[in-house]
């Protein structure tokens, strides 16, 4: 994995998050208890604060961003997501705030100052706008978003399997981390030059015996 300070931040990565080995995380980040981030992801605090909660989950090649202190933004924005936040693959979030238990679609984009309340569902794709607030329990698509209807019971029982599904799925990704170093030590090949292999004893033939 690559973990980088930035100035005088450095990131706060529980001991039981899993990050992989091609993901980047840069600066002023924290994340929380058994989250994990996959590969090609980049999480780049160098500007601003990230915030990560605990049991989420930033999949594959996702982008998480900040904006900068200016005029244009004075005191820059920050990107904040909450507890068991499921985040798709190839994902933007870009200064925006995730509350707990929501589910962003694969290559969606949310933007500045935007707010996704909790348990809300974001379909594939879509975008959400600057400053724009979800309401709580919808499911939203489009680009821009659009409120489509409320999740039914299972759509909101789903948002805490997905978050529960990528904690356990980090578990098995660290065994075989611990799993692959322990083979790895096991198989490395000693400094020692290797013994001699023993000689081949020749058995010699009785003698002809003389009638």
């Amino acid at each position: 994995m690559s973990i980088r300070s930035f100035e005088q931040h450095t990131p706060h990565i529980h001991s039981t998050v899993y990050v992989d080995d091609t993901a980047l995380v840069i600066g002023d980040v924290e994340i929380g208890e058994d989250s994990s981030v996959w590969p090609m992801s980049v999480i780049r605090g160098d500007i601003q604060r990230i915030r990560i909660g605990a049991r989420t989950s930033i999949q594959d090649g996702a982008v998480i961003h900040v904006t900068h202190d200016s005029r244009f933004c004075p005191g820059g924005q920050p990107t904040l997501i909450g507890n068991d936040v499921t985040v798709g693959h190839k994902v933007i979030l870009h200064a925006c705030t995730i509350e707990d238990y929501c589910l962003i679609g694969m290559g969606s984009i949310v933007m500045d100052k935007a707010v996704v309340r909790s348990r809300v569902t974001i379909g594939a794709g879509s975008v959400v706008p600057p400053g724009k607030v979800l309401e709580s329990g919808f499911l939203y698509v489009g680009s821009p978003v659009k409120q489509v209807r409320p999740l039914n019971e299972r759509e909101l029982e789903f948002l805490e399997y997905s978050a529960q599904n990528y904690r356990r799925l980090r578990e098995r990704h660290l065994q075989m981390t611990g799993a692959l170093i322990l083979t790895g030590d096991a198989a490395a090949p000693s400094s020692e030059p290797p013994p001699p292999a023993p000689r081949s004893r020749k058995r010699r033939s009785a003698p002809p015996k003389r009638g």
